[in-house]
């Protein structure tokens, strides 16, 4: 039913390079090819090269790389005039703003993505936008707003045959379902996504399905088992240089040591992982291990005062970044340590209301 994963965001001369390529195989391969299209002249091809330095630069954490990259394939693209060279490099920068965690920004240009890849009868460039759009959505956990949109999308890939795109959509919705309690739903789900990115050989998402089993064994009590799939999983993260997905692979470890009252592992974790998304940037994850580490830090027997603060601070933070969820998994924590209240919460940003 499914093909082999393929990664669309490599095109041109670089369309065969295996969605399994190690980031810095893609980035020297795309350099070289910038500087063939500086030579030749065409608009087009340099539009293709940097949109795949944006990319392999985005997913190692060199955000500034990938800004200047993105912007570089547009313009590039805008010089062709080409509608579908044009989305893919907005979508890029749409992906790299909500990494960011500047997520009204993502919506923006995702939506004007999405937008430019219909009037280019770019189909799959429409569905990464949209997409996109789902997932900033969800990580908002605006459920209600993006359900339906990721439940349409999962229909078109399974109708096409799309593994990468059905392996995303089946992970979004696990998600979903798992952090609103439908833990078999989700379990479910995130097995399908197993088996299918195994069949098609995609191993980056194959890491992140195993990431979300691990979750909901952990959930479960299944200590060890919910650790050996993160170790097979951080395995993936490290041979194709995954930096994003390694830190999120670390977070998940510290939250499976932490549920099973290992607090001691479960701040180093926590505090590695921090320190990976610092170094990225990426300030929902920076949010999130920092969250790990106080709750941690408090079972150890930190200072409870400090620790209240630290919850106060995290939850300002997590409200200006339009986090609905992570703000509710601070508030859940405050009840289990005894913290009281925040006195006065920030508002959320605004919800992603994705356009049709």
């Amino acid at each position: 039913m499914y093909g082999k994963a393929f990664a669309p965001e490599y095109r041109g001369s670089l369309e065969d390079l295996s969605v399994n390529a190690s980031l810095e195989e893609v980035l020297s391969k795309a350099v070289e090819q910038r500087r063939r299209a500086q030579l030749d002249g065409s608009a087009l091809d340099m539009a293709h090269a940097e949109l795949a330095v944006a990319e392999a630069s985005r997913r190692l954490g060199r955000v500034e790389d990938a800004e200047r990259a993105w912007k570089a394939s547009y313009r590039a693209a805008r010089q062709a005039a080409d509608l579908g060279a044009m989305a893919w490099a907005v979508w890029s920068g749409g992906t790299l703003a909500r990494q960011r965690g500047t997520l009204a920004l993502a919506r923006r240009w995702l939506a004007i993505a999405a937008e430019l890849a219909e009037r280019g009868d770019d189909i799959v460039a429409r569905g990464y936008s949209l997409a996109g759009l789902a997932e900033t959505g969800r990580i908002q956990g605006d459920y209600q707003a993006v359900g339906e949109l990721h439940e349409k999308l999962l229909a078109e890939a399974r109708r096409r045959g799309e593994a990468r795109h059905t392996v995303w959509a089946l992970e979004g919705i696990a998600q979903m379902h798992r952090n609103s309690g439908s833990y078999d739903t989700a379990l479910a789900m995130f097995e399908e996504a197993a088996e299918i990115s195994g069949r098609a050989d995609d191993a980056r998402g194959h890491a992140w399905a195993l990431r979300g089993i691990a979750d909901v064994l952990s959930l479960r009590g299944e200590t060890e088992r919910a650790l050996a799939l993160l170790s097979e999983a951080e395995g993936t993260c490290r041979r194709m240089k995954l930096v994003s997905a390694l830190a999120y692979n670390h977070k998940m470890r510290g939250n499976v040591l932490f549920r099973a009252g290992r607090y001691a592992e479960a701040e180093e974790c926590y505090r590695g992982a921090l320190e990976e998304f610092r170094e990225m940037a990426e300030p929902r994850g920076a949010a999130l291990a920092r969250l790990g580490l106080v709750k941690s830090r408090a079972r150890l027997g930190h200072d409870r005062a400090e620790t209240a603060a630290e919850l106060d601070d995290l939850h300002r933070t997590l409200g200006r970044i339009g986090l609905l969820h992570a703000r509710r998994m601070v508030e859940a924590a405050r009840a289990e340590l005894g913290m009281p209240a925040e006195p006065a919460a920030a508002p959320a940003a605004p919800a992603a209301r994705p356009a049709a």
